[in-house]
């Protein structure tokens, strides 16, 4: 397994095997970003880094940026309740955050997280949330 900085490279880089970028990824990558930055610096750098990755992987269209931005502010919430987990802890500590169907369901309508607006900019949730 890559250590965290190898990883982070890796995806930087757009070297990382585009069929190890799974959900889990995402989160990890989420995760390191929100550990280095502030929330606003993380969510601008991992967007970048997402959307430089998908492109040089041909699927621009992949890019998604309310799922992008919620799943940040989630992830954050979880590393600041738990700031000194590693990421082998913290993925153990928070399994919703990789559970089907995915937490976002809990806040968006299929509907809304689908629409062509949420993908290329941040909507507002517009379902109340469930107690899971």
């Amino acid at each position: 397994m890559l250590t965290d900085q190898e990883f982070i490279r890796a995806f930087e880089a757009a070297t990382l095997p585009v069929g190890q970028f799974d959900h889990a990824a995402h989160v990890r990558a989420g995760w390191w970003y929100v550990q280095h930055y502030s929330i606003g610096e993380a969510i601008d750098r991992f967007s970048q880094s997402l959307k430089a990755f998908a492109a040089a992987n041909g699927a621009n269209r992949k890019y998604h940026e309310t799922v992008t931005i919620a799943w940040m502010l989630v992830i954050a919430e979880r590393v600041h309740q738990s700031r000194e987990l590693d990421w082998a802890a913290f993925a153990e500590r928070y399994p919703e955050l990789f559970a089907t169907p995915s937490l976002l369901a809990q806040y968006y309508s299929s509907e809304r997280l689908g629409s062509e607006q949420a993908r290329v900019g941040f909507v507002m949730p517009d379902a109340a949330p469930r107690n899971t």
